[in-house]
């Protein structure tokens, strides 16, 4: 078995055997295929695609790379949740504890933000002392005593996703849906999960930008999740506006406080319902959406999902502190509120804007190594569909910097585009996908 006979059999549009991408995969992991030889074949899977079954093929070798945890050795049933990125999205920090607290354990792996998406680690870190950086044995001992672990990946987990991810990055093949959901999946697979609930984002603040796309990437990731034995729902959700107000990394942690105490905006709520009753679903804890919606809302009222958040942070040596009392949270030197400049309806508000601006702020990184400001950030005060009078407050800037500041506000008042004629609000979801 050769390389360039597996690379020309996919540019040719045949479908590659299980023995022919588990070759590939090994031989490019440990070295012995070069870049060039990966990005020939990495394009023609982009120009040529791949059957569910070729990329479950694909997704199981990439597993096969490095290391595997199996989480049954600390519980019996082990639910996730993944996101496609998106801006203003701390659905996990309040998603999580909530599906703990209904007796369902989560133990997950997140990562950090990279360009206009945020990432949950690096949100998670606005508490001191917080620690992302678990052993496999602390990872597992947690999950079994406390339910609820919320970690770092390590290295060592699908270590050939890592190695092609960097080449799609730099060979133009980053949007290529076979090795999307193959990169989603693997780390997932690897990871232990049982059960995985699946949030694919879609609009202008997504990575996939209509619905089709949305939808083949969803159906791609649940057919993975089938036929290598694991159960799997996926959402199709809305990301042309921010969810919920906060963009910027304390912010949301804030934010993620309010909804677990109960309050939080309604749409951020909304949605961290549902995903969770999907979890609780899929994982056995409810036997139909109802039950689910019941638990979900018991869970939050009476307190218990707090005190899951609480025992989280806790358990990872955060100071609880700061989540007891959020004002200890970072805060920006710079706050301002910046007024409507007009009366009307809001039409759109580019949650891919607000997002570059969050990393123009410093709330984010260009690359991998970059700084991360936890306290600056976005309060967006309203959604489309709304109708505001001229002078109301817009959204609110949280800045360190004055010359970045002035940038931004221009940016995000760019971000607002206005209609003089009603306007229907946004779906919080378009479809799911089991």
């Amino acid at each position: 078995m050769r390389a360039l006979e597996i690379i020309e059999k996919k540019r040719d549009k045949h479908e590659l055997s299980q023995a022919e991408i588990e070759f590939f995969i090994q031989n490019y992991a440990n070295g012995d295929i070069p870049d060039y030889q990966a990005s020939a074949w990495a394009m023609a899977v982009l120009l040529n695609g791949m059957s569910p079954q070729e990329t479950t093929d694909l997704t199981l070798a990439i597993v096969a790379s490095g290391e595997t945890i199996n989480l049954s050795q600390s519980v019996p049933v082990a639910v996730d949740k993944h996101s496609t990125g998106g801006v203003g999205d701390k659905t996990t920090l309040v998603v999580e504890p909530l599906v703990s607290a209904c007796g369902l354990p989560v133990g997950k792996m997140s990562g950090r933000g990279l360009g206009f998406s945020g990432g949950t680690l690096d949100k998670i870190e606005s508490i001191p002392g917080f620690r992302i950086n678990l052993t496999t044995e602390e990872f597992l001992l947690q999950l079994e005593q406390v339910g609820l672990v919320l970690a770092g990946q390590t290295a060592d987990l699908a270590p050939a996703d890592g190695k092609l991810y960097a080449l799609r990055d730099v060979t133009g093949t980053v949007q290529s849906i076979p090795l999307i959901a193959s990169s989603v999946m693997s780390k997932k697979i690897a990871g232990g999960a049982h059960a995985i609930v699946l949030d694919v984002k879609v609009g202008l603040g997504a990575f996939m930008s209509n619905k089709e796309d949305a939808y083949t990437l969803a159906k791609l990731m649940v057919d993975i999740a089938h036929l290598a034995g694991r159960k799997a729902v996926a959402l199709i959700s809305d990301m042309n506006q921010p969810l919920g107000h906060a963009v910027g990394n304390a912010l949301e942690v804030k934010e993620a406080i309010q909804t677990l105490h109960g309050g939080g905006p309604k749409d951020f709520k909304a949605h961290c319902m549902e995903v969770a009753a999907h979890m609780l679903i899929l994982g056995g804890v409810a036997a139909n959406k109802v039950e689910a919606d019941m638990l979900a809302s018991e869970a939050l009222a009476d307190g218990r999902a707090w005190k899951r958040f609480r025992e989280l942070v806790i358990a990872q040596h955060g100071d609880v502190a700061y989540i007891d009392n959020p004002a200890l949270l970072p805060q920006a030197e710079l706050i301002e509120i910046v007024l409507a400049p007009r009366s009307g309806y809001l039409k759109e508000i580019n949650a891919r804007i607000i997002g570059e601006t969050a990393v123009i702020l410093g709330a984010g990184r260009t690359k991998k190594g970059d700084p991360i400001d936890h306290a600056v950030g976005i309060e967006v005060h309203h959604k489309v569909g709304d109708y505001l009078e001229s002078g109301s407050p817009l959204f609110t800037l949280h800045a360190n910097d004055r010359a970045i500041q002035a940038e931004a506000r221009q940016s995000l008042l760019d971000a607002h585009i206005w209609s003089d004629t009603p306007v229907r609000a946004l779906p919080l979801f378009y479809g799911v996908i089991e």
